[in-house]
């Protein structure tokens, strides 16, 4: 059977992030370890919120960027703050419009789904004002957005 499972490569601390993936995800799971014979982790197979991923400790022969990243569709603010905090923690970067680097230099968008309710909205200028609001944010913040779509 024909899959696609995104792949991510890391330097050396692909244990370290897996670790950090699966405990912030609920019904996450390492799924397969390959281990060097030293013991560490070689490559692995892992699911965060349904979707399989697979990680490799390949040294540093490539660098992450913000072509890749993981969308992450929450309802509350209190999700976006969880996620948030907790994958900037640690040397971990904001940027803008609810994206963020973690300490690995992965790339992931914290996304309440107020925000794409908004952007999708029949009333443009509703649309507009609520993108202006976004633009000018780090985390996203819901109730600002809110502030924006009442105009």
């Amino acid at each position: 059977m024909t899959s696609v499972t995104p792949f991510i490569w890391f330097d050396d601390d692909a244990e370290q992030a897996i670790q950090l993936y699966t405990k912030l995800f609920p019904d996450a799971a390492v799924l397969e370890e390959n281990r060097m014979p030293d013991g560490a982790l070689f490559y692995a197979t892992f699911r965060i919120a349904g979707q399989t991923v697979m990680a490799l400790n390949g040294g540093p022969h490539f660098v992450k960027n913000e072509s890749f990243s993981f969308f992450v569709s929450v309802e509350t603010q209190e999700e976006v703050d969880f996620y948030w905090d907790a994958l900037t923690a640690d040397g971990g970067a904001e940027s803008q419009c609810g994206w963020l680097k973690d300490r690995f230099g992965l790339s992931w968008q914290i996304v309440p789904s107020a925000l794409m309710r908004y952007q999708a909205d029949p009333d443009r200028a509703l649309a507009a004002r609520v993108n202006a609001a976004m633009m000018r944010m780090q985390k996203i913040i819901v109730a600002d957005l809110d502030a924006a779509a009442n105009g």
